[in-house]
């Protein structure tokens, strides 16, 4: 009776497990191989889930017919999404390193300046549907996520500088690099120093 009760524990015992090694593989390779496409995601998902939470359900379209500055949220997630979506841009072409760090910070500053004004001016108690909370949040949210753009520009061009670093303090990685003939065969012919 054992046995049986064992095996039918056993199998979702196991998909959990599994579940939970592919998961925890997946979050590895978002924060050490890739951090700033984990911060690309969480920018394209929070500030509009904080959004939905804070307001009643409207169509989009009424959203942005209805917009104005001041008592308007829409723009919010609207400015996180394209911020986003720029310095991915930036990402993929410079690959990290050149103008990608300066591209970055001047979306995530203009983006954060765009957002503090916004919460500076904004009336809250305009719509008696807003949650205040809420609002807070995604506020806060979209100024934390632009600061993590930018923390994480500096981390990855930091990261470039010092490969460059290192493949000038090696020799023979930077002739590899150059189409130098591998070590191997360049140990046949003399060396002069």
């Amino acid at each position: 009776m054992e046995k049986k009760t064992s095996r039918f524990w056993d199998r979702p015992w196991r998909w959990a497990k599994t579940l939970f090694f592919l998961l925890s593989m997946l979050a590895s390779l978002l924060f050490i191989c890739a951090p700033p496409l984990l911060i690309v995601v969480l920018d394209l998902l929070l500030p509009p889930s904080l959004l939905s939470t804070s307001l009643h359900h409207d169509s989009l379209s009424s959203r942005l017919k209805n917009f104005t500055f001041r008592s308007s949220l829409i723009d919010v997630p609207i400015i996180s999404i394209a911020r986003s979506l720029i310095i991915l841009c930036a990402y993929v072409v410079c690959d990290g390193k050149g103008a990608y760090l300066g591209i970055t910070t001047a979306c995530s500053l203009s983006s954060m300046g765009y957002v503090v004004l916004k919460a500076i001016s904004i009336d809250v108690f305009v719509g008696k549907e807003v949650k205040i909370v809420a609002v807070e949040a995604l506020f806060l949210a979209s100024l934390a996520l632009a600061l993590a753009h930018i923390g994480m520009a500096y981390r990855t061009s930091c990261k470039e500088r010092r490969k460059l670093l290192v493949y000038r303090i090696d020799i023979e990685a930077v002739k590899l690099k150059a189409g130098q003939p591998k070590y191997e065969e360049r140990e046949r012919s003399p060396v002069f120093w």
